[in-house]
């Protein structure tokens, strides 16, 4: 598919982690966490353009040696652990704008901590954007919900006594197929529309189209052990390629 909407890929990478110490560049199986994202965005189609945002020389140094643009280095106010993601947007695309010239019709945000992202889904939320009427605000990616739907679960009070919350399931028990299907935001892809991000301060806007994910590519780390899982897939997908 041609697609004629000029898309900016921004890989935010700070580096100051509390759970995992310099997560971003953190090995996962032998490699940087970010050599995982970098890998998805060179290999994309469509992406028009890729940037790392980073505050750190170190992760700078990795990200350019996994042959990935570092054009400016993120202001240190906004590299704070309470730090929001659409100022560090917003200065990537401003700084472009004002030191290169560049504009673009969409941001796709791509965070390192995703790393079984692949270039299809980037290229593939690229084309439902592109395909999308006009007031499609955004393509975020999802991931069913499975067994932790909401349905099943419960509020626990001060005494420890189980509640139940008024989005329970209609009676004990209830099969999952009874239950309508829901969906968690997945992390791996947000591509917003370029007065979306920077008019309306937002990522998602007021009409988002749905990228689904499957369950086993739905891995967001944030802790010692989502790095376990990561590398437990990632080698279960080298496996599974052909020799």
């Amino acid at each position: 598919m041609t697609v004629s909407i000029r898309v900016l890929g921004v890989i935010p990478a700070r580096g100051g982690s509390k759970g995992i110490p310099n997560k971003n560049i953190a090995l996962v199986s032998g490699r940087p966490l970010l050599a995982y994202t970098a890998e998805a965005a060179s290999g994309s189609r469509l992406l028009t353009r890729c940037v790392v945002s980073t505050d750190s020389p170190a992760i700078a140094g990795v990200a350019r040696e996994l042959g990935l643009d570092v054009p400016f280095t993120r202001p240190a106010e906004l590299a704070q652990d309470s730090t929001p993601s659409i100022p560090v947007l917003q200065h990537a695309v401003r700084w472009l704008e004002e030191n290169r010239g560049e504009t673009f019709d969409a941001v796709m945000t791509l965070q390192p901590t995703s790393p079984l992202r692949r270039a299809g889904d980037i290229d593939g939320a690229i084309e439902l954007l592109a395909a999308s009427s006009a007031d499609t605000d955004s393509v975020i990616s999802f991931v069913d919900a499975g067994e932790k739907h909401p349905a099943r679960m419960k509020f626990i009070d001060a005494d420890g006594f189980v509640a139940e919350p008024p989005f329970a399931e209609m009676f004990e028990g209830q099969p999952r197929q009874m239950l309508p299907k829901i969906y968690l935001r997945e992390g791996s892809i947000y591509l917003t529309r370029m007065h979306v991000l920077m008019q309306q301060n937002s990522l998602k806007g007021a009409r988002c189209r749905a990228w689904i994910v499957p369950e086993e590519r739905a891995i967001n780390i944030d802790s010692p052990f989502d790095l376990f899982l990561a590398e437990q897939m990632l080698m279960r997908s080298a496996q599974c390629q052909p020799a």
